[in-house]
């Protein structure tokens, strides 16, 4: 039990705070701390993502962050995605799904880090970054 509150505590902090959803927390979480199969902690982050976005989507909505037409767009295009995702998921071994989902977030955290050491404003002469490098202040 304790296992699943610190699961569900650090998801839904990654999920509203990065946005990247807590499943790449959930996931690993339910298979290391509570032992689930590939499958079922993939359906069962499927089930538990559900309450973080709603809360997550509220709370970024009010502070002017949601782009409500684009998010419909992408939700309703995702709802097909995902039947389709889980019958392919069902069609794999747990081992080659646990490797994908592996191999997925190695993507994602090298993307993130090529994106994020590019952004690096440079800092030009007299100690300011360049106008439109996003080291501007405010």
């Amino acid at each position: 039990m304790i296992g699943a509150v610190g699961i569900g505590l650090a998801g839904g902090v990654v999920a509203g705070l990065l946005g990247v959803g807590g499943g790449v927390v959930f996931v690993p979480g339910l298979v290391l701390m509570l032992g689930l199969g590939q499958h079922q902690a993939e359906a069962t982050s499927l089930l538990a993502i559900v309450p973080v976005a709603i809360v997550g989507s509220y709370r970024q909505d009010r502070y002017g962050n949601v782009r409500r037409a684009d998010a419909l767009l992408v939700g309703l295009l995702s709802l097909a995605g995902a039947a389709a995702g889980v019958v392919l998921a069902n069609a794999l071994s747990g081992a080659l799904l646990r490797d994908a989902f592996a191999a997925l977030i190695v993507v994602v955290a090298v993307q993130l880090a090529r994106r994020a050491l590019r952004a690096t404003p440079v800092v030009a002469a007299g100690g300011h970054p360049p106008a439109g490098t996003g080291g501007e202040k405010a």
